[in-house]
């Protein structure tokens, strides 16, 4: 069985499917620490984006390990753990440039794929229901404002000290999503059979009730069939 949530920066994806993940008894795949880490790899290696016989050399290079304990996440890179590195405003900037690049999605989707073989999962992302697990059970596409959003990770940021201003986060989350939405390749979009949650004014408590609610009806809808 596989749960994909899908949606812009800041929506609530990450906490909301861990939090489902354990309840469920599922395993988690968070696809976009995974465009993270590559782009923290390429920002260390100076890559020139444009150079597509550079980016190709550096994920010839890149090994990428996600280690789960319990609903704790840790992202390693080449052998070292880069969990908080990969959150920092610099690859905030660049990680939606880096995933539309077609090499790096052609390196990622089958690891992604390979994670979920015979397993119960949930993955988040952005093209997850739509290009990675587009036969999945249950598809959720979470929204929230632009200024919620913004306003969100403005205080993830501030809990770990980055001292990033509310207004560069919100432009910075703006730019992400015409990224997002407009890249050539997987780009962000509801698929046709997804349920839109729009957490704006949820509290967290609720829309992961709602995810679990929706899986446990289509479950039993499943078992009349």
């Amino acid at each position: 069985m596989i749960i994909t949530v899908d949606g812009p920066a800041g929506s609530g994806k990450s906490t909301t499917a861990k939090a489902v993940a354990q309840i469920l008894g599922f395993k988690y795949l968070d696809t976009g620490a995974m465009y993270r880490a590559v782009t923290l790899k390429f920002i260390r290696e100076r890559v020139d984006l444009a150079n597509t016989s550079m980016v190709e050399s550096i994920l010839a290079q890149t090994e990428i390990n996600l280690q789960y304990a319990g609903n704790s996440l840790r992202v390693l890179l080449n052998g070292e753990e880069v969990t908080e590195s990969i959150r920092s405003m610099e690859v905030n900037k660049m990680v939606s440039q880096v995933s539309e690049i077609p090499e790096v999605r052609r390196f990622l989707v089958p690891l992604q794929r390979e994670f979920a073989t015979g397993e119960d999962l949930i993955a988040e992302g952005r093209d997850i229901g739509t290009v990675v697990f587009p036969n999945a059970e249950l598809k959720i596409f979470m929204i929230a404002t632009e200024n919620e959003r913004a306003n969100r990770r403005h205080r993830e940021l501030a809990e770990k000290g980055d001292k990033s201003q509310l207004n560069d986060i919100r432009e910075s989350i703006i730019k992400r999503d015409q990224i997002d939405s407009n890249r050539r390749h997987s780009p962000l979009l509801k698929a046709d059979d997804a349920i839109v949650i729009d957490t704006t004014k949820l509290d967290f408590k609720t829309q992961v009730e709602m995810i679990v609610s929706l899986f446990k009806k289509r479950i039993a809808v499943k078992k009349l069939v």
